[in-house]
């Protein structure tokens, strides 16, 4: 049989608290609640530093923004400048290629006996004019046309009771335009009142 212990043991108390629910130690007890002015202190601290990071985070957007917006502007800068300069490169190279073009004209108004040599001369012109074309160069219209003095340069004037006044009457030498802008203007002779 076995022995029935006493439950009455000196090591076991009364008021003891059964195993497992023991009271916690000052360490493991939890903090007192926080006062309402702590709690507000905290979110006006926690308020300013959210706004401060607001308005850098706006700060730096609007700087980002500017950059890009700076850099489009130097893209496009960079864009203009380059097509200005093939342009111009192209016009300057046109300008010099023009008093080849009149002596060209000036050979097809000379008669020639052997005509498949003129027709050979011919062609070459055409196919150089073409090409002139093609790049953007287009003869300024003179010849009974009005003047302009932005387009043409009268060398000499000539009274005619048949054309009005200020009528291109003859070319000296023909004006081109290249893109829309004056390369060289017609030299030409001009009309005016008979007195």
């Amino acid at each position: 049989m076995e022995e029935v212990k006493d439950v009455s043991d000196a090591n076991v108390s009364e008021n003891a608290a059964p195993v497992g629910l023991e009271e916690p130690s000052v360490a493991e007890q939890p903090p007192d609640p926080p006062k309402a002015d702590d709690l507000s202190a905290q979110l006006a601290a926690v308020n300013a530093e959210r706004d401060r990071l607001a308005s850098e985070k706006a700060e730096l957007t609007d700087r980002l923004m500017r950059r890009q917006a700076e850099f489009e502007n130097y893209r496009r800068r960079a864009e203009r400048e380059k097509a200005e300069f093939w342009e111009k490169a192209s016009m300057e190279t046109v300008r010099a290629i023009l008093p080849v073009v009149d002596d060209f004209e000036r050979a097809l108004q000379v008669p020639c006996s052997d005509a498949e040599y003129a027709r050979g001369t011919e062609l070459i012109y055409q196919r150089l004019m073409d090409a002139l074309t093609r790049t953007g160069l287009e003869p300024i219209v003179a010849d009974g046309a009005k003047f302009d003095p932005n387009l043409h340069q009268a060398l000499d004037t000539q009274p005619s009771e048949e054309h009005e006044e200020d009528t291109v009457l003859q070319v000296y030498q023909k004006g081109y335009s290249f893109k829309g802008k004056l390369l060289r203007v017609a030299m030409v002779k001009v009309s005016v009142r008979p007195q």
